[in-house]
């Protein structure tokens, strides 16, 4: 239970395959780098890199010293695989393919 001099706060780290949350509870004035970093996700994925990786407070991007609020989730961005624009472009075109192809028709035999 969080103090009246402490916040409770959760730092999000997410892989394709799972999800890790890490519930701490930190001064006033902690700022979502400084929360990062006394959650200990860093130890835990030390190939997230914080120089180059975005961050956000419930999903909107957000600068690493913004300060937290009471109840905050600071969630940390993997980079891209696709471009989510171009991978749109390509699925599009598929599916016209589809619809002109018309490769399920069945034969008279």
């Amino acid at each position: 239970m969080a103090s009246a001099d402490t916040l409770k706060v959760e730092v999000a780290y997410a892989l394709p395959d799972e999800q890790h949350l890490f519930a701490l509870e930190v001064p006033p004035g902690t700022t979502a780098e400084q929360a990062i970093e006394r959650s200990g996700v860093l130890e835990r994925f030390p190939d997230i890199d914080l120089a180059t990786q975005k961050i956000g407070i419930f999903g909107k991007l957000n600068k690493p010293e913004y300060v937290l609020r009471a109840g905050d989730r600071v969630e940390i961005y993997r980079p891209l695989i696709a471009d989510p624009k171009e991978v749109r472009k390509q699925r599009a075109a598929e599916g016209k393919r589809m619809k002109k192809g018309g490769g399920g028709e069945l034969e008279d035999g």
